[in-house]
């Protein structure tokens, strides 16, 4: 029982109940890290990193070379399912959500340290991209063992959807505050913001990374990995055995999230580029836009979840899916609102991430895995 700590088969109702509050926590708090760090660098790609890394580019290549180096987050992020999936379902979750969490706030921290091109030439763009894989790794793993570490203490399904809709809070919070920190450093630095100001945000990563070690720290396994230790019943390859086994439910859940991500990241990730360079906007009204995005999709993420416990799942996401399908349309009308009429650009830029806040988390509250086998729920869950 090393791996647990304690034998969770039997805990009282209440410490039942106290442990499952503290898993919940620990998750949320360790999403909203690991989301701080993640999206922290989307935010200053476009304002930063191709004027840093790149001066001797045109603006707009220098621009997608800076998005280039943030896509080695994305590829390293299923490689990191897959190797933090297998050691879930060999040494536990806790251990696993300890080792993403260390290796995304560290990779973070050092960010902050990387010299620009006048100082070491390409190689500044070559360390970044580094700290950039190593990142995506530990987010990689991080999602999957975060949603099963509060799943798996849920006694029954009733209240599952709330439940673990609580991890994916922690995405639109960390992104909260990795734009609450550009912002303030961004009118604290002023005219410096590119020589200090962005920086600092990145450095303050060391110190949540400490808070977040300390609550996974005091949490026990969960009573579904700790049963499946005490029956001896750990799959030696839990990886290849999940996608030889469920291939279908994975490929599936894989291209829905997609569809959720992908216009995540427009508004996250484009909006600034799109903003900056072709409509002139300044950087602390886009910031400020995205702020108040990410303040309703805290809302609305646990009221997707709570509905989905009501409704179903599927019924949940699809309501999410037609949306913000839907929405495309008018996305298209702000944009064009914003080429032709530059004067008051400033509510369609506030409208468009408004509306993104209500609509994406609809489809961002659960992705269950009940029918796959409990012996390899982590790297399902991860992949």
């Amino acid at each position: 029982m090393a791996a647990t700590g304690i034998a969770t088969n039997v805990l009282s109702e209440t410490e039942h109940s106290r442990q499952l509050r503290r898993a919940v926590v620990a998750s949320t708090i360790g999403t909203v890290i690991e989301a701080y760090d993640f999206l922290l660098y989307v935010l200053v790609a476009p304002l930063v990193f191709a004027h840093l890394y790149f001066p001797a580019s045109d603006p707009l290549v220098g621009t997608l070379q800076a998005f280039g180096i943030y896509a080695v987050g994305f590829v390293a992020r299923p490689v990191g399912a897959a190797l933090f999936g297998h050691y879930g379902d060999r040494i536990g979750r806790k251990t696993t959500l300890i080792a993403t969490l260390l290796l995304t706030g560290l990779s973070t921290f050092a960010v902050g340290f990387v010299p620009g091109y006048e100082s070491i030439g390409i190689w500044g763009a070559v360390i970044l991209t580094t700290v950039r894989f190593i990142q995506g790794l530990g987010i990689g793993g991080e999602w999957g063992g975060a949603t099963l570490m509060a799943m798996e203490w849920a006694r029954t399904d009733a209240h599952r959807g709330f439940i673990t809709a609580w991890p994916q809070w922690g995405g639109p919070a960390g992104l909260f505050f990795a734009n609450l920190a550009v912002l303030a450093f961004s009118a604290i630095s002023g005219d410096q913001f590119l020589s200090w100001g962005w920086r600092v945000p990145f450095w303050l990563s060391i110190v949540m990374v400490g808070i977040g070690l300390y609550i996974r720290l005091g949490i026990l396994e969960t009573p579904v990995f700790a049963r499946i230790l005490e029956a001896r019943r750990i799959e030696r390859t839990p990886v290849i055995e999940v996608i030889k086994r469920q291939p279908k439910q994975i490929i599936l859940t894989a291209l829905a999230r997609m569809a959720e991500q992908g216009p995540f990241y427009v508004y996250a990730a484009f909006l600034f580029t799109y903003g900056t360079t072709v409509l002139h906007s300044s950087r602390d009204l886009l910031l400020s836009a995205l702020l108040t995005a990410t303040a309703l999709s805290a809302v609305t993420i646990p009221l997707s979840g709570y509905l989905s416990d009501r409704i179903g799942r599927k019924r949940m996401y699809l309501i999410g899916a037609v949306t913000t399908g839907v929405f495309a349309f008018g996305h298209d009308g702000g944009v064009r609102l914003y080429l032709f009429h530059d004067d008051e650009h400033r509510d369609p830029g506030l409208d468009l991430p408004r509306r993104r806040a209500v609509l994406h988390p609809a489809r961002h509250d659960v992705r269950p895995a009940s029918s796959v086998d409990r012996r390899m729920l982590h790297p399902a869950a991860a992949l």
